[in-house]
């Protein structure tokens, strides 16, 4: 039990969230449930630290009226504690440590897939001529819709890009 509390007070949350990305419902469910175990904890620690035992002899030499004192005892000594089921509430927490397990999957699966396709983009580019080296020919074969422009634009006789001359101005000496 020692190990659990030291494992989850070892756990630093905030930086947990932001490296694995976690979408809000994961995040909200992780720190929903982050405050009810604290509060509880907490409930816990300060009910523990409280005194058990009830002093009656006390009560009976400081009280002037023996019958309270008397129907108290007897209160006392007839008491038992209810016990309750927590099989519903265990049930529940599965359920919840379940939802979060297969987000949690789901998400490491997203970001092993995100994490493939940013080293082949990686891979490419530095696989890639430099820009210096590139020919015509080239960016018209990986993209053969600027040689259709191009011949479309030949075909009807127009020489000049459209918004050249906005941009750089018009460079004829004529």
């Amino acid at each position: 039990m020692a190990s659990k509390a030291a494992a989850s007070a070892a756990i630093d949350f905030p930086r947990l969230i932001q490296n694995l990305k976690l979408g809000r419902e994961t995040v909200a469910a992780l720190q929903a449930f982050r405050k009810r175990n604290h509060d509880a904890q907490l409930a816990k620690n300060t009910l523990a630290a409280q005194p058990t035992s009830v002093d009656i002899a006390y009560y009976r030499s400081v009280l002037k009226n023996q019958a309270v004192v008397d129907q108290a005892e007897k209160a006392l000594k007839d008491f038992k504690p209810v016990t309750y089921d927590v099989a519903a509430h265990i049930k529940a927490i599965e359920a919840f440590e379940g939802k979060a397990v297969e987000k949690a999957e789901l998400t490491v699966a997203k970001i092993d897939e995100e994490l493939k396709d940013l080293q082949a983009t990686l891979a490419n580019i530095e696989e890639a001529r430099p820009f210096e080296d590139l020919t015509v020919d080239d960016v018209g074969n990986a993209h053969p819709a600027i040689f259709k422009a191009a011949d479309t634009a030949l075909t009807k006789g127009k020489w000049t890009v459209p918004g050249y001359n906005e941009k750089f101005g018009n460079l004829s000496l004529l």
